[in-house]
């Protein structure tokens, strides 16, 4: 559920017109729900009170500063993958000491700020990665706090690019080896263990492999518990959210998934696993970033032209793969929805894409939708994860501007690039 819904025949989010943001700041225009992103988060922690549990935000889905200040008021922590993913935490007020520390590269200075920081956990994707940071701790008289991940070799079912926990992707320490590698860890003098971490891949939307890694990984949690003392069980993040729907009238929208896949809900994600958690008496730890903003933000595109040929019918708008390469590098759908209501208008069906120079720069393939003229507003649903914090500058285009927005007010939360932006740190030598 979000708090994007037509009232009077336009698409708000919340009690703001879509419209009106679109005029006030211009298009492509990223627009937040602060309602979805705080309920979403709520929602969740109320489902797991049975845990001594932990939600620590995967910043890298949608890292605006006002994004992550929002889920610090509710207490929340952060998983980071960057040097530059813990300095926006600090930044926006919240807790180093409430962020976990992910990723297979982790540069030198990228460990000694995290330790300068005092961040809860690293966790160690290799051996190498786990000499270094007993190394790197040394040199600045510390101890890093550590978790192995471990890679479960558990099938996600999702998109081969988001799949982490099988024993082909780059991630973590196979768990046959990580009983061997904890005891390495505990004769490191630099080094205190602090937990023991999987995550097993991103947008899954089944509860069966949650399930099945949580029980793989039960046997060697309760091993490392008694030898080692972990404090904590970090599961991952993972939970998927519903892209594919239709848009209702009313007081909500309601996003229904297709028949071919199901929805999986809080209550059968969390009904399936706290069971399997609660017996190892351990701190939970959850790292889910979709699943808190993806359906909290939306993109919002004016048509410059509508284009026939003898094959395809083309709405071509300002957005484009820069802004939002989801369809592009994932096949990613979002619904693509006109910001004026229009009930039992014919449908045709179109290509809706993008002015960069490439082919593969489109938001939807033969997607039926109601006339479209040059000058509408559209607005690509679920945009608010790996949207924006994924665009770029190609083609030499601008990044857009992002609104977060609260009951009826709106706020400008990033301001639009300028021209003068995108060379801003370039020196034009003679």
């Amino acid at each position: 559920m979000h708090s994007f819904h037509y009232q009077r025949g336009k698409l708000t989010c919340e009690s703001y017109p879509l419209d009106k943001a679109a005029e006030r700041y211009g298009t492509p225009l990223y627009v937040y729900s602060s309602h979805t992103i705080v309920d979403h988060y709520q929602r969740l922690d109320r489902a797991l009170h049975e845990l001594h549990h932990e939600i620590c935000y995967a910043v890298k889905a949608n890292s605006n500063l006002s994004v992550i200040r929002l889920l610090a008021d509710q207490g929340a922590g952060f998983d980071i993958v960057s040097g530059g993913e813990l300095y926006r935490v600090i930044k926006a007020g919240g807790n180093p000491t409430k962020c976990t520390y992910a990723g297979v590269g982790k540069s030198r200075e990228e460990i000694e700020y995290a330790l300068r920081c005092e961040v809860l956990s690293f966790n160690i994707e290799s051996e190498q990665e786990l000499s270094a940071i007993d190394e790197i701790a040394r040199s600045l008289n510390k101890r890093a706090p550590i978790a192995i991940r471990v890679n479960p070799d558990v099938s996600a079912s999702t998109h081969k690019y988001i799949s982490t926990g099988k024993t082909e992707n780059k991630f973590g320490i196979a768990i046959d080896r990580v009983a061997e590698v904890y005891d390495r860890a505990q004769k490191m003098s630099n080094v205190r263990i602090r937990g023991v971490q999987m995550h097993i891949g991103s947008q899954i939307t089944e509860i069966k492999p949650f399930v099945q890694a949580i029980e793989k990984m039960v046997p060697l949690v309760r091993q490392l518990k008694s030898d080692c003392g972990i404090e904590f069980f970090s599961i991952g993040g993972g939970i998927g959210i519903v892209y594919r729907g239709s848009l209702e009238s009313g007081d909500k929208i309601w996003w229904k998934e297709d028949q071919s896949r199901h929805s999986l809900t809080i209550q059968e994600y969390t009904g399936a696993t706290i069971p399997l958690l609660k017996s190892l008496s351990l701190r939970v730890l959850l790292e889910p970033g979709r699943f808190l903003v993806g359906n909290a933000g939306v993109l919002l595109t004016r048509v410059l032209y509508v284009k026939k040929t003898p094959a395809k019918t083309f709405v071509i708008v300002d957005a484009g793969m820069n802004d939002l390469i989801r369809p592009a590098l994932y096949q990613g759908y979002h619904e693509v929805v006109p910001l004026r209501e229009s009930r039992d208008q014919p449908l045709t069906k179109v290509d809706v894409v993008g002015p960069v120079c490439e082919s593969g720069d489109f938001f939807a393939m033969d997607r039926d939708l109601v006339r479209i003229e040059p000058g509408d507003l559209l607005a690509l649903m679920s945009a608010g994860a790996y949207g924006f914090t994924m665009a770029s500058n190609y083609n030499s285009r601008p990044l857009p501007a992002e609104v977060l927005v609260s009951g009826s007010e709106a706020k400008i939360v990033r301001r639009r690039q300028s021209y003068a932006d995108l060379i801003e740190h370039e020196i034009a030598e003679g």
